[in-house]
């Protein structure tokens, strides 16, 4: 097959057929924002009868969400979320659908405030525009710069070998100082966790699309799973130490930072943007993150 050709079949611009992600996706942002707020329900609920003066929860705090009706229906509604992200995956690239979870955010913010009767500040209501806004450039930036390639084996170790040193290090710092880790720390581990879940979960989709299901998608499945689990638990831990609109800001912000990250970087995903792009990822980024952290310091319920 002639080269030009070749090029062709392996980036697919982002297209009507693709585009059908992105609805997908929002609806699933939707079932995020309330599985979030009832999990945030369960845990408040457990910590209260079952009281632990060491940070994180407890194996039997753990055990003890099951039999919370409340945890388990936001479980089972982030469950949907999750399969809604993950046919949104099939159709369009990464680094359009992954930052599109924001909207939850906006959701989850409003559906807090009313359940917990605690008005957002001016403070809060200007972080959140902060983390919707950056979030809202870099995905109009990506919708019209993003490629779609194939993905390589070569490729597909190097995300691999990086979550498997993620993996160690924050096995380390949690051992270390899991006794000074507050709701910030547990909600950027996660982030960082779930971006590689999204990543692994969009590799697995392709390579099985693609016919190439063998010994490595299935160490992509291991490793999705591992880092799956350690999101899950810096999750729920989260809850514990912070209201679940901050979580859901810190999860739409890092998360897909993190899932971009290795869109651009190690799949290639923005390699025919345009130099202006760039920059504008960068500030978008930017202005995310400090939506997250002004949150987290300005949250009523944080600050109490």
């Amino acid at each position: 097959m002639p080269a030009d050709l070749t090029d062709l079949t392996d980036q697919l611009v982002l297209g009507p057929s693709q585009a059908i992600g992105i609805p997908i996706a929002l609806i699933g942002a939707v079932f995020l924002s309330l599985g979030a707020q009832f999990q945030h329900r369960g845990v408040t609920k457990v910590e209260a009868s079952r009281g632990d003066a060491v940070p994180g929860l407890s194996m039997s705090q753990i055990f003890a969400l099951l039999a919370r009706p409340s945890w388990v229906t936001g479980t089972l509604l982030i469950g949907l979320a999750i399969v809604l992200q993950l046919t949104s995956l099939r159709f369009a690239p990464l680094i359009v659908v992954q930052p599109l979870g924001a909207i939850a955010l906006v959701i989850t913010s409003v559906l807090n405030a009313r359940v917990s009767h605690v008005k957002l500040n001016r403070q809060s209501v200007r972080a959140i525009i902060f983390c919707v806004g950056g979030v809202g450039l870099f995905v109009t930036v990506a919708a019209f710069t993003a490629v779609e390639k194939r993905i390589t084996s070569a490729q597909l170790i190097t995300i691999l070998i990086i979550l498997a040193v993620v993996l160690a290090v924050f096995a380390v710092l949690f051992g270390l100082i899991r006794h000074r880790m507050g709701a910030i720390a547990y909600i950027v581990a996660a982030g960082v966790l779930y971006g590689f879940v999204a990543t692994l979960a969009k590799v697995v989709i392709n390579r099985i699309v693609q016919g190439d299901f063998e010994w490595l998608t299935i160490l992509c499945l291991v490793g999705l799973l591992a880092a799956g689990a350690g999101g899950a638990y810096c999750v729920q831990t989260a809850y514990s130490a912070g209201p679940p609109d901050l979580v859901i800001a810190g999860l739409t912000v890092v998360d897909p930072l993190v899932a971009v990250g290795i869109g651009v970087i190690v799949l290639g995903e923005a390699s025919q943007a345009p130099l202006y792009a760039i920059p504008l990822f960068i500030i978008a980024g930017a202005i995310a993150v400090y939506g997250v952290f002004q949150l987290a310091k300005h949250h009523p319920q944080a600050r109490h």
